[in-house]
């Protein structure tokens, strides 16, 4: 029986570049033929959970759900990439705890890189007042203690840092092929 596939959780906070790194890591390992599932929170948000919002229950509640998601992709892909800001490690460590093989991917950049990138102006809304649960800014954000990858998206390139990505990642999966 073929083993579950490893799931690679990027985390930090929102602007970071989680998605950005998760879109070229799923590209590159797809072209090495492997079989990739990319669950990017906002997507998933929008899709199966629209009517939830951002208060703890709620997030609580997200949380689990892309975990027991994640999990279950993982019987069938060789990588399941998330890409979640998941604030608090007890959402990033149920789902270590319970899947065969995970690599935490810490995804980071000073403030004023956050701030000046803000794609989608929660920096700016949380400044006006009208976001008052942002990570790292009125909300708790917990980075992770011991990630297998960390990538500082302000010096290296997308490419190399996602290189980095997949190496821990094709180790892994070499470990049982």
């Amino acid at each position: 029986m073929k083993p579950a596939g490893v799931i690679v959780w990027l985390t930090g906070r929102p602007a970071a570049g989680k998605s950005t790194l998760a879109a070229v890591a799923a590209a590159d390992l797809r072209q090495r033929g492997r079989t990739v599932e990319w669950l990017d929170s906002d997507a998933v948000r929008q899709t199966l959970m629209p009517s939830l919002g951002f208060g703890a229950r709620d997030r609580d509640h997200f949380y689990a759900q892309l975990g027991e998601l994640a999990l279950d992709a993982a019987k069938n892909h060789d990588v399941v990439l998330v890409s979640a800001t998941a604030p608090f490690a007890r959402y990033r460590d149920s789902v270590r705890s319970r899947a065969g093989r995970f690599i935490e991917v810490f995804v980071t950049a000073p403030d004023a890189i956050l701030i000046a990138r803000d794609p989608k102006g929660l920096y700016a809304a949380a400044r006006d007042g009208t976001v008052s649960q942002l990570p790292g800014i009125g909300a708790a954000y917990e980075p992770p203690l011991r990630p297998e990858v960390i990538c500082e998206t302000t010096g290296a390139s997308v490419a190399s840092e996602a290189d980095a990505i997949i190496a821990r990642v094709e180790q892994s999966l070499a470990l049982t092929e």
